[in-house]
């Protein structure tokens, strides 16, 4: 016997239940514990932002604002690309502080994306060649290899993000029993 098909309303309240339970943490893919703290950035009262993804959109911003300003010609956006094509393989080698590792590839990939279009489609790539990259080495857990709550389970930096998951789980869990049962 197969479950009925949940309504598009139900639907569309779990989504909007899910994504309100899981704003303050949706965009830090940190943990959130101390030996993190520095990883990530408080917006408000309760949310956070990844510190790295920040500095990477501040540099973006900041390089497409200077290269729209600035109209430089196609020299300047080639050095902008390799500006960022070194600091940016150089950060995937080694452990950069934030604003050279992630803001300055940002805002050389920005001035070559305002640059014009030949430098704009070679950022292009490069960014996309970057994520990937990226995305192969993995994430970097050095510091929960040397916490004191390595053997917790969930440690301190998962649980208020456990929490708020189990929370979901239990209201979308009550309005889905709360349907009517289709008789077979």
């Amino acid at each position: 016997m197969t479950a009925p098909p949940i309504p598009r309303p139900l639907a569309r309240r779990i989504d909007r239940l899910s994504r309100r339970a899981h704003a303050f943490h949706r965009f830090a893919h940190h943990p959130l514990c101390a030996p993190y703290r520095d990883e990530v950035v408080r917006v408000g009262k309760r949310g956070r932002v990844c510190k790295g993804c920040s500095f990477l959109g501040a540099g973006l911003c900041a390089g497409i604002a200077a290269g729209a300003l600035l109209m430089p010609a196609l020299g300047v956006g080639a050095v902008a690309l390799g500006l960022a094509l070194g600091a940016g393989l150089l950060s995937l080698r080694v452990r950069l502080p934030k604003l050279l590792g992630r803001f300055l590839p940002g805002a050389g990939l920005g001035l070559a994306l305002g640059a014009g279009w030949p430098a704009a489609l070679a950022a292009s790539l490069l960014l996309v060649a970057a994520w990937l990259l990226y995305r192969r080495r993995g994430v970097a857990r050095e510091r929960c290899a040397t916490c004191a709550e390595q053997s917790a389970s969930p440690c301190s930096g998962f649980l208020p993000i456990i929490r708020r998951e189990r929370a979901f789980q239990r209201m979308a869990n009550r309005w889905l029993r709360a349907l009517p049962r289709s008789v077979a």
